[in-house]
């Protein structure tokens, strides 16, 4: 278990970036100055919904992933780019055999369509807002495999939403991606935090069982609605993970708008792709 708790002091010197154009939270740098116990929502979005949950309710698969600040820096400093170190838009494909063919670690995220993933790509990437991800209000935007480079550490793949106005070939371009990327150390199934689990997103988690890869369930827009209606879904979420045999067992939540675990769902990226060594690991 990552057990070492993160306590902020304003003003630690932390690794900051330049880029003009990047959200005014892009940077944990700008979090370590907000009051503790907004900093602390914001890096770990449990943190908020904890005293609301009943005692009797197992606390600890939500607490798993609990790095150090040291370790959250490392990680940020990743998705940063500087003149050796570039982080861009690399290639789009339709079919498996359009693919980059390349031996850099690689993750990929996968939901329904809306459900913000394209969105949450660019909270990830703020602190690179050259990098063009186009983000739809229309659900179903995303067609294609989309790969992003992060220097030579690993690349990020944005793949079509599954659900409304999903690709025809949807299902033997993922399937195919899933079971034969030799590359691929991580899949980040993405669940709308505000509606809770979907048929079709317990399709799509059968789908990661049955390819027994690694993979982790990412709670988005949890800014969306009421925190007893996240808290219901979110314990809804933790019986089907429960379940499972592949899956990480903490969900991670995140607001892509309001920056909530976006500095902690970078630094677990950063070490599932073995980029930085965590100073505390027990489990991943």
């Amino acid at each position: 278990m990552f057990c070492r708790r993160l306590w902020l002091k304003p003003g630690t010197g932390f690794w900051t970036a330049s880029q003009q154009g990047a959200h005014n939270l892009a940077s944990f740098h700008q979090a370590s100055l907000l009051p503790q116990r907004k900093r602390r929502g914001l890096l770990f979005p449990f943190s908020e919904l904890e005293p609301h949950l009943a005692c009797s309710v197992d606390r600890g698969n939500f607490q798993l992933f609990q790095p150090s600040v040291e370790d959250i820096t490392k990680a940020e400093k990743l998705f940063s780019p500087s003149s050796s170190h570039k982080i861009d838009y690399h290639t789009s494909a339709v079919r498996m055999e359009h693919a980059p063919s390349q031996n850099q670690p690689e993750v990929c995220f996968i939901g329904r369509s809306n459900v913000g993933k394209s969105s949450l790509i660019k909270a990830l990437f703020s602190l690179a807002p050259d990098v063009e991800i186009k983000v739809s209000k229309t659900p179903g935007h995303t067609k294609k495999m989309n790969f992003f480079k992060v220097g030579k550490a690993f690349t990020m793949v944005d793949m079509p939403g599954y659900g409304y106005r999903a690709p025809k070939d949807f299902v033997e371009m993922v399937e195919h991606y899933l079971g034969s990327r030799k590359n691929l150390v991580r899949t980040f199934l993405l669940v709308d935090g505000s509606v809770g689990l979907q048929e079709a997103d317990m399709i799509a988690l059968e789908m990661c069982e049955e390819f027994s890869r690694p993979y982790v369930i990412v709670v988005t827009k949890i800014d969306k609605c009421r925190q007893g209606v996240l808290l219901t879904n979110l314990l809804q979420l933790q019986d089907a993970i429960k379940q499972t045999v592949s899956c990480f067992p903490q969900p991670f939540l995140v607001s892509s708008l309001h920056f909530s675990g976006i500095y902690l769902l970078r630094c677990f990226i950063a070490h599932v792709t073995g980029s930085i060594q965590l100073g505390d690991t027990c489990q991943s």
